[in-house]
């Protein structure tokens, strides 16, 4: 019997998994998810908790206030993001011009094996309202190259950390990078200047006030889905001590012990 013969530590992993929208062109029908209000419908249309709840095991956050992940100082989930509400989805698929659906083609959303389920739980769910996704499996470094030229139009991603400030996520918006990082090829002056903003503020208060403003925009223009916030989990055993955990899954053992 294992049982109280280890801990666990569970804490914020500064990851974002998120759906990203390509958001280059003018031809809608071409790509109907240049259109806003579909992609906001996307948003609102399935339930993440419920999502974390049979695919994660409880693990990770639900991430319903913007892209930026909890673990960041500036992190607020005051923030009102996406969250599951189906009637609103219907009424902003309407909006789009595609009253329960009618009228939209199917939508291709490209995964890998890893991440099928997801897309599957996803495209189940927006079927309800008249959404329907295909889920297309891909190789993973076949997929990122799609999604660095371009070539896909829905598509799953993720963002991990490199430093724990928010400036690392709201580098995948702006529009003079690349892709990568900014795969979704989203292109807002009002953003950028935000941008350009923040990395000349030094006052944290006043820095993490302009990300806000950012993580509105973003919020309004819909280029991604954030999915979920992830969640380091670490197992010791009992005679373990000093053993912590960080936002960027760092294995450090300097203070660690072991009792005899």
């Amino acid at each position: 019997n294992l049982k109280g013969k280890f801990n666990l530590l569970k804490t914020p992993y500064l990851n974002t998994e998120y759906l990203g929208f390509l958001a280059e062109g003018k031809d809608l029908k071409a790509n109907p998810l240049l259109n806003k209000k579909l992609r906001l419908a996307i948003n609102y249309g399935f339930d993440r908790a419920e999502m974390l709840k049979y695919l994660r095991n409880g693990v990770g956050k639900p991430a319903e206030s913007g892209f930026t992940p909890y673990g960041l100082p500036s992190y607020s989930d005051t923030l009102k993001g996406f969250s599951y509400d189906p009637e609103k989805a219907k009424a902003l698929l309407a909006e789009a011009g595609y009253p329960s659906g009618k009228g939209l083609p199917e939508i291709k959303l490209y995964t890998n094996e890893t991440y099928k389920e997801f897309g599957l739980f996803i495209s189940k769910q927006l079927e309800r309202i008249g959404i329907n996704v295909k889920v297309e499996v891909n190789q993973p470094a076949i997929l990122r190259e799609w999604m660095s030229l371009g070539k896909v139009n829905f598509f799953r991603g993720s963002w991990l950390a490199d430093y724990p400030d928010a400036e690392n996520y709201f580098a995948v918006f702006y529009s003079k990078n690349g892709s990568p990082p900014n795969y979704t090829r989203f292109n807002n002056k009002q953003y950028d200047a935000l941008y350009e903003q923040a990395l000349a503020e030094n006052d944290d208060a006043k820095r993490f006030a302009i990300y806000q403003q950012m993580e509105r925009i973003i919020l309004a223009e819909a280029p991604v889905v954030p999915l979920y916030y992830d969640e380091v989990l670490r197992f010791s055993q009992n005679n373990v001590e000093g053993l912590t955990a960080n936002g960027l899954n760092l294995l450090n053992l300097k203070q660690v012990n072991i009792k005899p």
